[in-house]
């Protein structure tokens, strides 16, 4: 089968008072958001410190945005273990209330 070639585009955004090109197959308008995203995140920090590089805001930024993920994540993880948990006591009594030879 031939290997298809997926298109690439340039879309430039700014972040921070700083433009940047970023290259990929994903939408403009969607580029353009996780761009809007982060430099939202960005000022929002920025307002709270006296003095910072944007260099260091971008790292602190990064750390925010990763421990929100991980926090996302392992909320995801509990809530999927709460639905096993709960579909397995279901499951039980529903098994209770039956009789044996329904389920041979």
């Amino acid at each position: 089968m031939p290997r298809r070639w997926l298109l690439t585009k340039t879309i430039d955004v700014e972040i921070y008072g700083q433009r940047y090109s970023i290259r990929g197959e994903a939408d403009d308008v969607y580029i353009r958001r996780l761009a809007s995203f982060v430099d939202e995140h960005m000022r929002t920090l920025a307002e709270g410190m006296k003095t910072a590089t944007p260099s260091k805001l971008a790292v602190l930024t990064a750390i925010n945005l990763a421990h929100q993920f991980f926090e996302s994540e392992k909320k995801r993880t509990q809530g999927e273990a709460d639905v096993d948990r709960r579909m397995e006591t279901l499951m039980e009594s529903i098994e209770e209330q039956m009789p044996i030879s329904f389920f041979r």
